[in-house]
């Protein structure tokens, strides 16, 4: 497995396919994208995994952290993480964050991410934001 930054554009095709196939293609293009940093894993070329990050003074939000679905449960988010948690720390970020949805809680808190309680819906998806502190 390889991380390497991507292009905006590169990331919309997962974030449709694995979070959001039910709603038109442009609902994955964030206005955001080209202000941030993107990021992809890829196996044998092939890009499987993607993750967006998003600075602002001293913290950092992560959105549309997806995979694959055939390979899911690989590690490979995992190795994403840890690839932008170690770029957070090496700008000396206090805090990152993200929307979670609240299915996937459990995962966040293997990085010893904390539930802040506060949650939200969007397209009848339940979210709770996720939060660690450097």
């Amino acid at each position: 497995m390889k991380i390497a930054a991507i292009e905006p554009s590169q990331t919309w095709q997962i974030r449709h396919k694995v979070m959001w196939p039910d709603q038109p293609f442009e609902f994955v293009q964030l206005k955001e994208d080209e202000g941030g940093f993107h990021f992809g894993a890829f196996e044998d070329e092939k890009l499987v995994s993607i993750v967006s990050c998003f600075f602002s003074e001293d913290e950092m939000q992560f959105r549309k952290l997806a995979t694959l679905e055939e390979f899911q449960g690989k590690g490979i988010a995992s190795e994403l993480l840890k690839h932008i948690f170690k770029l957070a720390k090496e700008r000396n970020i206090a805090k990152i964050w993200c929307n979670a949805r609240t299915n996937k809680k459990s995962f966040y808190e293997k990085f010893g991410m904390i539930d802040t309680q506060k949650t939200f819906s969007k397209e009848g998806q339940e979210f709770t934001i996720m939060e660690i502190l450097l």
